[in-house]
């Protein structure tokens, strides 16, 4: 059975799934690093197979659903293929994060028009965090509910300087990538105001360097006290990410 691969080719890398015709280059391969091996696609295409694990899964599940776990899960066994890995099945641990083949760290992503799967060897990448949204503004009071009084100056005083970015939206998926990145290496719950972001200045008025500080104590958690991570607005979507390394 070849799980999660219909007639699109194969890529390497950076590859953006084939499955769409006259699809824009990557968009994740702009945001990760080169030892992190990406797929994306912005349709769901026909024919994909999933493993009977995971089909099993959204068996009852509505049609919606099950398109947006059926091409992330295509997503993310076409990367594991990109990586040198079989394409395994990849079933949720008991709070839903995705469970990766020994040796391999991942994250997977979904929002209307886009799915995408970013995995990388765990011998160079501690953790992963990906996440993608669609780039308008939050729905009225998100803000207020996921910024922390500090981060709603700084976004309300950047949606005023650079309005084309949806920085409400950035923020909100850079914290979505800081959770995933580190849910599998703590295992324990981190709320939206337990992490300070702030963006960095580029060059790209479209993209650029964020940094979260983690706020509550983490030493005894091994994990670091910041991350810095990516994001990207472009095509109507904001995507971020964030790959942890060793020693940090």
């Amino acid at each position: 059975m070849n799980v999660g691969a219909p007639r699109d080719g194969t890529g390497h890398g950076h590859a953006q799934d084939s499955g769409a015709r006259g699809a824009p280059p990557s968009l994740l391969a702009r945001i990760v690093p080169e030892d992190v091996h990406c797929r994306e696609c912005t349709h769901d295409p026909e024919g994909v197979v999933l493993h009977p694990d995971e089909e099993a899964l959204i068996a009852r599940s509505v049609e919606a659903r099950r398109r947006e776990f059926t091409t992330g899960r295509h997503c993310a066994h076409r990367a594991l293929q990109d990586l040198g890995r079989p394409a395994a099945a990849i079933l949720p641990d008991v709070k839903g994060s995705p469970r990766w083949p020994a040796g391999v760290v991942g994250s997977i992503t979904h929002c209307a028009g886009y799915r995408g799967a970013a995995v990388a060897p765990a011998a160079r990448v501690r953790s992963v965090g990906i996440d993608a949204t669609p780039g308008e503004p939050l729905p009225e009071g998100v803000l207020e509910a996921v910024a922390l009084p500090a981060e709603q100056v700084r976004v309300r005083a950047h949606l005023e300087r650079w309005p084309a970015v949806r920085w409400d939206r950035v923020l909100f998926s850079a914290k979505e990538s800081v959770y995933k990145t580190w849910y599998p290496l703590t295992r324990r719950p981190l709320g939206f105001e337990e992490a300070d972001v702030t963006f960095g200045r580029s060059a790209d008025p479209g993209a650029g360097e964020f940094t979260a500080r983690i706020l509550p104590p983490v030493r005894d958690l091994g994990f670091p006290q910041e991350l810095t991570g990516r994001w990207l607005a472009c095509d109507g979507l904001v995507l971020t990410a964030i790959a942890l390394r060793p020693g940090g």
